[in-house]
């Protein structure tokens, strides 16, 4: 008899690890699907940053906004319908957020060349991140793949979950920590500031009021960010928003974070991240290896696998077939 329960606990274990690896997320889901899946999206990307190099930015930005609202499951893409009210709406994406045509485009070509829906619109986005990315100068990585799209979206949780540029540094912890990140995954994920632009709305307060700036930086942008009006009016992230560098945390260094959340990484010694920051302003290698990992483990949070979920057939539309 208790031989025969070891061999159900064995035959059991056995299941339970097959299930597991089925379900798990696997860089080479793909490969036999469709092989052509990756390839297709890398050449969307690149032309859609050749003719537009702060679409990098943009497709990077996609794949964080939707990771931190229920995890990393196309929801930030679905319009507004009667039963959905779109994260596209809330304060955080709301006139900022873009890049949608492009994931359109890109699903569309995929679709195709694997002759049916395969690719879900969560893979699309983490893919796209990454080759955005390689496109402006960075680190490759492999991205886990397999995810699949929720049949839903949330705007009061993207207002809940979603970072804010006014935050200080504990608040960032813990809105991270919700996540299931960690500190050194909150600095090495800030880095993606290295790329882009911000309204002048999300950092007026900062240029006007705050004491840890720099006065020649807070000076220059003040020109392009009246105290009042203009609010839509941009600036870049960092000196090279066009490049994947490290001038991100050099700028932290000298005070000239751009939002309260960005500076709020570097307090000048007194911090518990500012360590991190000026690692990474010397040491790009550092900087890519750690960011590929914390990009990996982003991409993990609560993803749909199995039977969840659904492949949709336009990312911006929940299949009702």
């Amino acid at each position: 008899m208790a031989s025969l329960s070891a061999f159900q606990l064995n035959v059991f274990l056995i299941l339970a690890f097959a299930v597991t690896a089925f379900s798990a997320l696997s860089p080479y889901y793909y490969d036999h699907v469709c092989p052509e899946a990756l390839p297709t999206i890398k050449r969307v990307v690149e032309a859609a940053v050749y003719n537009e190099r702060r679409m990098g930015a943009s497709l990077l930005r996609l794949h964080f906004h939707d990771c931190f609202v229920n995890g990393c499951d196309a929801s930030l893409l679905l319009d507004s319908t009667s039963t959905i009210d779109s994260e596209k709406n809330s304060l955080a994406n709301k006139n900022s957020t873009r890049g949608f045509e492009v994931i359109d485009q890109i699903k569309n070509e995929v679709d195709k060349i694997c002759g049916r829906p395969v690719v879900s619109c969560a893979d699309i986005l983490a893919v796209a991140a990454r080759d955005s990315v390689v496109a402006l100068g960075g680190s490759s990585w492999n991205v886990q793949l397999g995810r699949r799209d929720s049949t839903t979206g949330s705007r009061t949780q993207a207002d809940k979950n979603l970072p804010s540029p006014l935050m200080n540094l504990p608040r960032l912890i813990e809105n991270f920590k919700r996540q299931g990140l960690n500190q050194k995954d909150l600095v090495a994920l800030s880095g993606a500031h290295t790329l882009g632009f911000a309204q002048c709305f999300t950092f007026r307060d900062r240029i006007y009021k705050d004491t840890n700036i720099d006065r020649d930086f807070s000076k220059e942008r003040r020109r392009t960010c009246p105290r009042s009006g203009g609010n839509t009016n941009l600036a870049p992230l960092d000196p090279s928003p066009l490049s994947f560098d490290t001038a991100y945390f050099s700028n932290l260094v000298k005070y000239k974070g751009l939002l309260r959340s960005d500076q709020a990484l570097f307090h000048g010694g007194s911090g518990s991240t500012d360590g991190l920051v000026k690692a990474y302003s010397y040491n790009a290698g550092a900087f890519s290896s750690d960011f590929a990992k914390s990009m990996i483990k982003m991409g993990n949070i609560k993803v749909l696998t199995g039977k969840q979920g659904q492949i949709r057939s336009n990312c911006r539309k929940v299949n009702y077939y």
